[in-house]
């Protein structure tokens, strides 16, 4: 523990906001394009120092469409988090946790499965899980060990990248992103990195060890008590205010929406092609999926819109600091950077020990870009051009990079912060046990990562 402890006032003390380590990873970036390499040449070529601003200036904004559909990936995730089928199902799971090991290995696996789906819905729906089995506990004098049991909420982050709203995956799937000239000008459909079989069989096997590693560790764990209060719920079902707010409160309005985005949904996925296309799944679908069961969900469009006024919150982080890891993307493309990087890569690895290279720089990044999304901006060309010029298939490196991505979020604080604020947990109480999670995920990904 005392290890542990260390580690995290390090982290607290040293790491700062993700927007300033954002910014200052703008200036190294900059610094080491300057250095490593040439400007361009001819008579009206501007300075060096002015051709990588214009090349930043040229990138900054080039990712806000993708920051918004990551955006909506988590408020709606966290929207239908707040819908009242979802807390039955976190009401239903409670008669599991009989005690301390049963609490974490529930808890593990219904926040895993979930976080498999979406990560928006699975990182709410682990916190308001772990909450409600802490004053379960509470009520019935079970004696829990409620760190553990939040960190085993906070577990669906480093599975969430693998699962079907990961976001390097997606995004290479649509026509037209942002390396298309390094996958040879096509996307690459979910079925060669999601419903890969490597991704498959290691998502299945974290579905396992991950409830199984937690339970043991629970069983061997000082338990006590809890003390905490029941948190009242936020009305979001409240009834009409005025005349004009009916349609607002109106079930049958709110089916009417949903059931409208699930017939598009339908007919992108289904009816257009005349088949089920798995290959047809990327951001947009996702989205338009979980906006359609957001709207069904809630009793009506009111309950809706103040659970989304709820969520927006989270995805600040997302909105400020896309700008600029696109500028950084921009700065690295248009100087050359990114061929220095990738000749790096090239010189110091093999077809075999370049997936487990990825894994761990994309584990390092991710300290300093939390965001799944903004990390793939930043070092996706690097990954894919080494791996062309390695010979390793590039789903294969896409999803060694997504792997690395959702590792280090067992030790980043980012993307805990709600969890804390919703189990009133400190950062330094869970970390023990996110570390050891992420032990269990190093093991699960590098044997996969080389056997595959």
């Amino acid at each position: 523990m005392k290890i542990t402890d260390r580690l995290f006032r390090v982290l607290r003390d040293y790491l700062p906001s993700p927007f300033s380590l954002a910014i200052l990873l703008t200036v190294v970036t900059f610094v080491l394009a300057a250095a490593l390499t040439e400007p361009e040449t001819g008579p009206e070529a501007p300075g060096h120092f002015w051709q990588l601003l214009g090349h930043w200036e040229a990138g900054f904004w080039s990712l806000l469409t993708f920051a918004m559909q990551m955006m909506l990936m988590l408020v709606l995730g966290h929207v239908l988090a707040l819908t009242r089928p979802v807390r039955k199902l976190v009401d239903r799971a409670l008669v599991f946790c009989r005690d301390s090991a049963t609490a974490a290995l529930t808890v593990t696996l219904l926040t895993v499965a979930v976080a498999l789906f979406n990560w928006g819905l699975g990182l709410i729906f682990g916190a308001i899980l772990a909450r409600k089995v802490g004053e379960y506990a509470t009520r019935n004098r079970i004696p829990i060990n409620y760190p553990l049991i939040g960190a085993a909420g906070y577990s669906g982050l480093m599975v969430w990248h693998g699962g079907i709203s990961g976001s390097a995956p997606l995004k290479v799937a649509e026509a037209g992103h942002q390396f298309v000239a390094l996958t040879g000008g096509d996307p690459i459909p979910v079925t060669e990195t999601l419903l890969s079989g490597m991704n498959l069989v290691l998502s299945g096997v974290l579905l396992i060890v991950l409830p199984l590693g937690m339970y043991l560790l629970a069983r061997r764990s000082p338990a006590t008590i809890p003390q905490l209060s029941s948190e009242g719920t936020s009305d979001l079902q409240a009834g009409p205010e005025t005349p004009a707010d009916r349609l607002d409160y109106s079930r049958a309005f709110s089916l009417l929406i949903g059931g409208g985005f699930l017939l598009m949904f339908l007919y992108a996925f289904w009816i257009r092609p005349g088949h089920v296309d798995v290959t047809a799944i990327n951001p947009n679908l996702i989205n338009l999926f979980l906006l359609a069961l957001c709207l069904l969900l809630h009793a009506h469009v009111r309950g809706f819109l103040r659970a989304a006024d709820h969520a927006i919150r989270d995805s600040t982080g997302i909105m400020i600091q896309f700008p600029i890891y696109a500028g950084i993307l921009g700065i690295m493309t248009g100087s050359g950077l990114i061929d220095v990087f990738s000749d790096f890569f090239v010189r110091n690895s093999t077809e075999t020990t370049f997936p487990i290279y990825t894994l761990f720089s994309a584990g390092l990044v991710n300290f300093f870009v939390p965001s799944g999304g903004g990390q793939w901006a930043v070092q996706g060309g690097i990954v894919l051009q080494a791996a062309n010029e390695l010979g390793v298939a590039q789903p294969k490196a896409i999803m060694a990079l997504a792997y690395g991505d959702q590792l280090t979020n067992m030790m980043q604080p980012f993307w805990a912060l709600p969890l804390l604020g919703i189990t009133g947990l400190k950062a330094g109480q869970i970390l023990p046990y996110t570390l050891y999670l992420l032990l269990l995920g190093l093991l699960v990904f590098g044997i996969g990562l080389l056997a595959f």
